[in-house]
């Protein structure tokens, strides 16, 4: 399962098409990687199996799926279902997992492993290596892990374990990602103490990936409590195998949404559940600020375009992974926007608020990065250039946004969106008939 080639073409760069009309169409969005991953973990440590149904088919789900059968986990797909039979944790591991630039693989996975005996080398592409790992390296060593990372405190590192995590108390630095949390809230049901976590330091971005996290803990029949603010608790459980099915992914709805601001045109989700742990779905709130129109016809939402795209200003540290679709939308918009509280995008696939702001300002837009965001002043300047994604799925979608109205944008790596859509091209294509 985990040999398949996520890539668009041969030849990686691609023009994004610019559009005279406006758009009119209707999409159906791939499962959501973040539930996707987040099940995957639970089905692997579940006392039973689970079938996941209509889970996302990408290299962020194939990279977790190889980790997860690296550690012994049988998966097998069919159409659209995956079924998973859980580990035994009562064998010796000498296994290495690449964690591809997944940051779910890299921080859900080192707790998991840690409850087997023996030795787990996790490692990565080159721009993974940069990504911030201290906390879950510093996290599992209080747990009584060993790990070696020549004191990087990045990938590549090695855990040692017996196999046996106690747990209890423990204080970790989550500033830099709500994932660090997750990864322990994930494994701790199968410590013998559960965990008593606190979070201490900044404030934790992305907030509502933790209640997601929290969310498919208790459907598996796991007791957790959050007596206060970023203070955690997780009784040692049994996680329940079950069949579980996954929402379309409404993060990887933003392009999509803002096709229609751009063109002044309607474009239809299919799907959009209106109870969701999801972090997309501010997405509904943040575009009706930005100047759309926003129904829902059963489980369909349709947004339509005014004409007009509103400047905004606004604090996205409930969800930072939505700031590159605003942040294109603001580079066209009719006044000026200031997106604030994403200092921790520098942590990212890439450096995004130095990425977004160095290639809006190439393309002649004015960007200037903040401490934590980034200030946009539209210009009437914009032209085409060759717009590098530096690894970055979002990035070449917000290039993909901006190619609408502006000419001769040229992605540079359009294959790096097979890391949560490697359909985006011929669904994109599809959308503002581009075939």
């Amino acid at each position: 399962m985990t040999d398949k080639t996520y890539s668009q073409s041969e030849d990686k760069s691609w023009i994004a098409p610019t559009v005279d009309h406006a758009v009119s169409g209707t999409v159906s969005l791939p499962g959501s990687k973040s539930l996707t991953n987040r099940e995957l973990v639970l089905s692997a440590l579940a006392n039973s199996p689970s079938t996941l149904v209509d889970a996302l088919e990408s290299r962020d789900s194939a990279l977790m799926i190889g980790s997860l059968v690296s550690l012994g986990t049988q998966i097998t797909r069919k159409d659209n279902e995956i079924v998973i039979l859980p580990a035994t944790t009562d064998m010796d591991l000498n296994a290495h997992i690449d964690c591809g630039l997944a940051g779910t693989v890299m921080r859900f996975v080192p707790p998991m492993a840690a409850l087997f005996s023996g030795s787990v080398t996790f490692d990565g592409d080159k721009e993974a290596r940069l990504r911030p790992m201290k906390t879950t390296i510093d996290s599992l060593r209080k747990l009584g892990v060993i790990v070696e990372d020549e004191g990087r405190g990045t990938l590549p590192f090695t855990i040692t374990s017996n196999g046996e995590i106690a747990g209890g108390e423990i204080e970790i630095d989550a500033s830099a990602s709500s994932q660090f949390v997750s990864g322990l809230l994930l494994a701790a049901p199968r410590f013998t103490k559960g965990v008593r976590l606190r979070h201490v330091g900044e404030s934790v971005p992305s907030l509502p990936h933790i209640e997601m996290t929290i969310a498919c803990l208790r459907a598996r029949g796991v007791e957790v409590n959050q007596p206060e603010d970023n203070f955690w608790v997780v009784e040692p459980s049994v996680i329940h195998g079950k069949e579980v099915v996954i929402e379309p992914d409404l993060s990887n709805a933003g392009p999509f949404l803002a096709a229609a601001l751009v063109t002044g045109g309607e474009v239809r989700i299919k799907n959009w559940p209106i109870e969701t742990t999801q972090v997309g779905k501010h997405f509904v709130v943040i575009l009706k600020q930005m100047g759309a129109n926003i129904s829902f016809d059963g489980q369909d939402l349709t947004i339509k375009g005014t004409g007009v795209i509103n400047g905004i200003d606004i604090d996205l540290s409930i969800g930072g992974e939505l700031a590159p679709v605003i942040i294109a939308l603001a580079a066209l918009a009719d006044s000026p926007s200031r997106i604030t509280g994403i200092a921790h995008l520098r942590g990212h696939e890439t450096n995004r608020l130095l990425a977004l702001s160095t290639e809006i300002n190439k393309i002649g837009g004015n960007a200037k990065e903040l401490e934590d965001g980034i200030e946009i002043t539209p210009t009437n300047n914009l032209h085409g250039a060759t717009w590098e994604t530096y690894a970055d799925h979002r990035m070449a979608t917000a290039a993909a946004i901006i190619g609408l109205r502006v000419p001769g944008i040229v992605v540079s790596d359009v294959s790096v969106v097979s890391k949560t859509m490697p359909g985006f091209v011929s669904m994109w294509s599809t959308l503002i008939g581009a075939n």
